[in-house]
């Protein structure tokens, strides 16, 4: 089954509204825990190449939907509510509904970020310009080394290598 592509701006603005208008009833920790991941999704969308971000961002999700059952059914009023009182914890409980929902979708913009659970990939910055298949083979045999305190220069259409100091040329 493909998951639609829901931008992880929706998901943040989704869940941001609902933590708001949950905020209006449960109070303290609800708003600390809710407020908190929400900052790691933004930077989860700061961040569009991190894996940290949007691992930090899915872990946190996952966790306050057990943070959220314990808050709303310890913390929820049972006196008489008012209308405001009663949209507020409905909000909070849609919140709480959608989070596994949203779990999922994160988890698959995780997966096509390159993150694996238990895999440690080292990802360099470094990025070739040119294909490995455009090279020819001199330019794939030819290595380079550096003698001590001067650097030395290929010169285009010839096989000379000149030096950093003047008048030391060597030939290969």
């Amino acid at each position: 089954m493909e998951l639609p592509a829901v931008n992880l701006k929706v998901i943040l603005l989704i869940h941001w509204l609902l933590t708001t208008w949950g905020c209006m009833v449960f109070s303290g920790p609800y708003v600390w825990a809710n407020f908190t991941i929400l900052a790691l999704g933004v930077w989860a969308v700061a961040q569009r190449d991190s894996i940290d971000a949007v691992s930090m961002f899915l872990g946190g999700l996952a966790t306050t939907i057990f943070l959220d059952i314990i808050h709303i059914s310890i913390f929820y009023p049972r006196d008489s509510l008012s209308d405001t009182g009663r949209f507020s914890a409905g909000m909070a409980i849609l919140s709480l509904l959608l989070k596994p929902f949203s779990c999922c979708l994160v988890y698959h913009m995780y997966r096509e970020r390159g993150g694996f659970l238990g895999s440690s990939q080292e990802r360099s910055a470094y990025q070739t310009i040119d294909p490995p298949e455009l090279r020819t083979e001199a330019q794939k045999e030819k290595t380079w080394t550096r003698a001590p305190r001067d650097f030395w220069i290929l010169e285009p259409g010839c096989d000379s290598v000149k030096t950093g100091m003047p008048g030391k040329d060597k030939r290969k």
